[in-house]
């Protein structure tokens, strides 16, 4: 966490969105995460790593070769996190609020 309650793994713009996304999903499957966040194969595996990494999603893997596919599903861990981060934000806005 950073001085205003922000989480640095989350709060990097691709990471927050698919944080965004699976928390108002069960799970969902790498291609739906992919086009919704409009990003490469790689950098999805990349960003979903780091969220893994830090205990924040699981990701799941069915089958090998053509047929395999890919899940993710936020973590309580994460999605405890997520939420804080959310709050963090919102009181960094409300900042603007009190100052207008």
């Amino acid at each position: 966490m950073n001085q205003f309650g922000l989480d640095p793994v989350i709060h990097a713009p691709k990471r927050l969105a698919a944080m965004a996304l699976l928390a108002s999903a069960m799970d969902a499957d790498f291609a739906f995460v992919r086009d919704h966040l409009q990003i490469s194969d790689s950098d999805l595996s990349k960003q979903m790593t780091e969220l893994a990494k830090a205990g924040y999603v699981e990701i799941r893997k069915h089958g090998r070769g053509p047929g395999a596919s890919t899940t993710y599903r936020i973590t309580k861990a994460g999605r405890r996190a997520y939420l804080a981060h959310r709050e963090a934000l919102q009181a960094i806005l409300a900042m603007d609020e009190v100052s207008s």
